[in-house]
């Protein structure tokens, strides 16, 4: 297993792998691109490929993370936007040489019909991967939310994977502070929940774990979560499970 942390791209692709280096991190994460656009941008060879070959010769790995605007479950007229802007994700991602590109979960868009998010969303992913033909992987992370929302559980993440066109182009990314905020994960429950992900295929398919913790009602509230009546920090005890 690889740890890292998420470093900025603010002295290009290569730099940033030069600086997971110097703090002795064996893998980063990085957003390929201004987080808050869908903006299609033209990055520099040079730097990425120069990213993808330092990374080889120190056995670095990374993964990108899409900008926050990209939602799986669009509204129409942001459809083509974000399929283009993923697809130049993926296209940055490949050139550093990294395993994919972590896409969070769609959101409910209908109070009548409780399919309409899933179909969108498979939808949305066989209009990207029909067109990509690349090595690194979409990474569908689990969503944060009170029980019940969409994207919280591994059955909704597996069947996604499962009814799309092409499922061996994506992946899995389990953040952990996301599975405590929604539920999945209480802290105790972690046997359970690995045996569950193991019959369902979901740990086969695991490419990252984001390792977060969540300490306060602040935290949870930063990931547009409901207030809770109480609140229960994960300790250290609970990580060591993991």
């Amino acid at each position: 297993m690889k740890f890292g942390c998420h470093i900025s791209i603010k002295d290009g692709y290569l730099g940033a792998a030069r600086h997971a280096l110097s703090i002795n991190a064996s893998a980063f994460q990085y957003f390929p691109k201004n987080p808050r656009s869908l903006s299609i941008k033209q990055y520099n060879v040079d730097d990425v490929e120069s990213c993808k070959r330092f990374c080889f010769e120190h056995q670095l790995i990374s993964i990108s993370h899409t900008p926050y605007p990209t939602n799986l479950t669009p509204v129409k007229k942001k459809k083509e936007q974000i399929i283009e802007s993923l697809l130049n994700d993926l296209v940055i991602t490949d050139a550093c040489g990294s395993v994919g590109a972590v896409v969070h979960f769609g959101n409910q868009i209908s109070e009548t019909n409780p399919l309409a998010s899933y179909q969108l969303m498979i939808e949305m992913l066989n209009s990207v991967l029909k067109r990509w033909n690349g090595q690194c992987k979409i990474l569908l992370e689990n969503n944060a939310g009170k029980p019940g929302s969409i994207g919280t559980t591994l059955e909704e993440l597996v069947q996604v994977r499962n009814l799309c066109n092409d499922p061996e182009k994506i992946g899995f990314c389990f953040d952990t502070c996301h599975a405590f905020a929604s539920g999945l994960w209480n802290g105790e429950n972690w046997q359970e929940l690995q045996t569950k992900g193991t019959e369902l295929g979901y740990w086969e398919h695991l490419e990252v774990i984001h390792l977060n913790n969540a300490n306060t009602q602040q935290d949870l509230e930063s990931i547009d979560m409901p207030r809770f009546s109480t609140m229960v920090s994960l300790k250290k005890n609970n990580f060591l499970c993991l």
